[in-house]
């Protein structure tokens, strides 16, 4: 079984990896660069992990990601795609400029878009395979800044279904996993400010998420668990969808 962790560097990323070794993936991790992260996987999978420098905002690369997954394997049975990137500066919405917004979106929206369409003729060779698509709470829920981040992620929740309706007759599911706080470099800014929440009851799960829970739900998506569901959301978030009163 191979799939490719987009963005696979660190935190979320490298966790989903390694899970997928654990129940025996080969794993093609895409970055921008080689971390430790993964030069520490290379050494404890030896040949079941390959690296591929990928800028997903990039066509050229994207489809060099194409001809090396091919190259090396003739298929794919699972995409995770998780490559993503926060803000570089957190504005109110009034403030934000073109070249915040398309910074943002060229990457986690239209990234993820085009990374899928074009590993899609690997993916529909089997007769089962499957997508991930890493969101966030933020899919639904308004932050005013980083408003660009929110307008990303809902999109990946409309890139799920679209790609759903699209290749179920190839036999793909394809599933949306909304982490909500998760403990990452991405959070690490603000996270006195989401443990006080958190403590406030924002979640009814009183702690922050960590990197190996939404790990945990890509592998049982990628064992066969849903493979009678697509287009669905998985919240992996504390239980902070549940509204109370």
């Amino acid at each position: 079984m191979v799939a490719v962790v987009t963005g696979g560097s660190r935190g979320i990323g490298k966790a989903i990896a390694e899970a997928l070794l654990n129940i025996n993936y080969t794993v093609i991790i895409t970055a921008r660069n080689e971390s430790e992260d993964i030069k520490s996987l290379k050494t404890s999978f030896a040949d079941k992990v390959f690296f591929f420098p990928c800028d997903i905002s990039s066509e050229e690369d994207r489809k060099g990601l194409f001809s090396f997954a091919r190259d090396n394997f003739g298929k794919l049975d699972l995409l995770v795609n998780n490559a993503g990137v926060a803000p570089r500066e957190r504005k109110d919405i009034l403030d934000i400029t073109p070249e915040d917004f398309d910074f943002l979106t060229d990457i986690n929206l239209k990234g993820t878009f085009f990374v899928t369409q074009t590993l899609a003729p690997l993916l529909t060779e089997n007769e089962k395979s499957r997508i991930v698509n890493i969101s966030s709470m933020s899919a639904y829920t308004a932050s005013v800044n980083r408003g660009e981040y929110c307008i990303s992620k809902a999109g990946i929740s409309m890139i799920t279904k679209l790609f759903a309706a699209r290749l179920a007759e190839y036999g793909v599911s394809v599933i949306e996993i909304r982490p909500g706080i998760i403990e990452t470099d991405m959070t690490s800014k603000v996270k006195e400010k989401y443990e006080k929440l958190i403590a406030e009851g924002i979640t009814p799960i009183n702690r922050m998420g960590l990197p190996e829970d939404v790990a945990k739900c890509v592998a049982s998506v990628a064992q066969g668990n849903f493979d009678f569901c697509t287009g669905t959301v998985i919240d992996c978030d504390g239980g902070f969808n549940v509204r109370r009163l």
